[in-house]
């Protein structure tokens, strides 16, 4: 039985995607992607999904420079689509696996729901229900 932090993952498959999130996030930081669009924006890389088999791996990834909106986040994917192949191949010196998995990218859209859940919570009438007055 292999040991689980959350439901149907492995600790190993969370530990992995840990590792090449901080890597990636490391490589975007430092700007070493040489990309205009990944120059001028900042990225925060917020979870990496990694496949049992560690040969896949959904990046989900979130602007937070540059113009906001989604033709920004689309430019981002775009750029970090065009780069992929270089990202994958630094991450592969970082890691120690046997396989360094392919790297598809998403918009993560959290930040957008956390954003719409707290705007309706601070509108009056429901505020007023939360304090009980």
């Amino acid at each position: 039985m292999k040991p689980t932090d959350a439901p149907g993952k492995s600790v190993r498959l969370l530990r992995i995607g840990e590792q090449v999130r901080h890597a990636l996030a490391d490589l975007l930081a430092r700007r070493e992607v040489r990309d205009p669009v990944l120059e001028n924006t900042i990225v925060s890389v917020s979870e990496v999904r990694v496949t049992p088999d560690l040969r896949a791996a959904i990046v989900f990834v979130h602007p937070l420079g540059g113009v906001a909106g989604k033709a920004d986040g689309d430019a981002v994917l775009a750029a970090l689509k065009a780069n992929s192949r270089f990202l994958r191949g630094e991450i592969a010196k970082k890691l120690a696996t046997k396989y360094t998995p392919d790297l598809t990218f998403r918009l993560d859209e959290s930040f957008d729901a956390g954003a719409r859940i707290d705007a309706i919570l601070r509108r009056p009438e429901i505020a007023r229900d939360l304090t009980g007055e």
